[in-house]
């Protein structure tokens, strides 16, 4: 590998691994924020949703940024990186597109 792919290769890696771990901490935080929905509506208790609620949402807005900071080293498209900003919002979602992302990001393949 020359100097020249080296150093496109390394933002990339940094940028995936941010994604990666920020993809995982959404999905479980989406999950736990449904959990919460589900105590609050039906168990008529709104201290979980409190918590988790606003956590959630500052953590999901990191995940948009690393998100669109790989999209952008990666040269995704628009549609794509709109797709995988949207994985975040869906439970489990998240998760599938972290692998596939992964998958693709590494063998170099466009998205």
């Amino acid at each position: 590998m020359s100097s020249s792919e080296q150093s496109t290769q390394a933002p990339i890696s940094g940028a995936l691994i941010r994604y990666r771990v920020l993809a995982y901490v959404v999905g479980v935080g989406l999950l736990a924020l449904v959990a919460a929905m589900i105590v609050k509506y039906a168990g008529d208790n709104d201290t979980p949703m409190s918590y988790i609620g606003p956590g959630h949402g500052f953590l999901y807005v990191l995940y948009l940024i690393f998100a669109v900071d790989l999209g952008i080293k990666a040269r995704w498209s628009i549609k794509a990186t709109i797709l995988v900003l949207l994985a975040g919002m869906v439970p489990f979602v998240s998760f599938i597109a972290e692998r596939k992302v992964t998958r693709k990001v590494a063998a170099g393949i466009p998205l």
